[in-house]
């Protein structure tokens, strides 16, 4: 079992219009508190009326008492630069469900990362419309429960995953080759909580049977991408994509088995970059600080 890490770090992430005096306000007000702060990134799309993205760590003495009346009190601050704004504890282990179908390869890498401790992430609970998996996951120590799917009982299936993320209180999904397509009401409840791997580089290939498509058109690079769902198929912001060069001797069946490796390392990376809150979405884009 993992235990929690008890940190005396948070993690500020801002999103607002760019503006003169955000940086000063915020370290200001971060050194008002006595807080240390141990990395700072910012980005604008903009400096004349764009957006202003930035990400603060730093050390907060004496956590557990004042923690709380760091959030009540940035919040007049935020609410002058008109923020999106969250602060993470890092203490906090972010809670992971896994939907899975047939394959395992991506699966594995995360449980294998997970066990290791590369993953800070809490995994309760695996979740499949298939039982093919169940003895690996459950070797693991985890939660396994299947809930088939079809056409016609898809709604109830994900009345029921629903309540199973719900039990086990989950911040975030990863679909790590889940093959079906999720309702657009199941997506609108968990709007950037949904991680997808897409057996393509994006947007090239959209949809099934990617490998065959990519040997029919001879590619020379065959890729991989995360991103989370929105309910345009296999359109939602990207977070990160791995390629592999690749030649005229590889037949489809080929491609499909080296595409294997890329898809669990580009899965594995957005995942970590998630659970350590390096990502800001805007728009249909991503901005990743690493």
């Amino acid at each position: 079992m993992h235990e929690t890490h008890l940190s005396n770090r948070a993690r500020l992430l801002i999103s607002c219009p760019d503006q003169p005096g955000i940086v000063a306000a915020v370290s200001q007000y971060l050194q008002e508190q006595q807080a240390n702060i141990v990395q700072s990134d910012q980005y604008s799309t903009d400096p004349e009326g764009g957006t202003f993205f930035m990400r603060i760590e730093f050390n907060l003495p004496s956590f557990e008492e004042r923690f709380e009346r760091v959030l009540q009190d940035f919040a007049p601050i935020a609410d002058s630069f008109q923020m999106n704004w969250r602060i993470e504890q890092e203490r906090r282990r972010k809670k992971m469900a896994v939907f899975v179908s047939k394959e395992d390869h991506c699966l594995l890498e995360l449980l294998w990362r997970w066990r290791s401790g590369e993953l800070e992430v809490d995994i309760p609970v695996v979740i499949s419309n298939h039982d093919q998996l169940r003895d690996i996951v459950e070797s693991y120590g985890i939660a396994f429960r299947h809930i088939p799917v079809t056409k016609e009982t898809k709604l109830q299936a994900e009345q029921q995953q629903k309540e199973v993320i719900d039990a086990y209180d989950i911040d975030f999904i990863v679909l790590a080759r889940y093959m079906q397509i999720l309702s657009p009401s199941f997506v609108e409840s968990f709007q950037h909580k949904v991680i997808n791997i897409h057996h393509s580089f994006l947007p090239a290939f959209i949809g099934a049977n990617p490998y065959q498509k990519a040997f029919d058109r001879g590619v020379k690079l065959i890729g991989a991408t995360a991103h989370y769902i929105t309910d345009d198929l296999d359109e939602g912001p990207i977070i990160d994509q791995e390629v592999l060069r690749v030649n005229h001797r590889y037949a489809a069946e080929d491609l499909k088995i080296a595409g294997r490796n890329v898809e669990k390392i580009a899965l594995a990376r957005a995942v970590d970059w998630h659970i350590q809150d390096k990502i800001l979405v805007f728009e249909n884009k991503t901005i990743i600080f690493n």
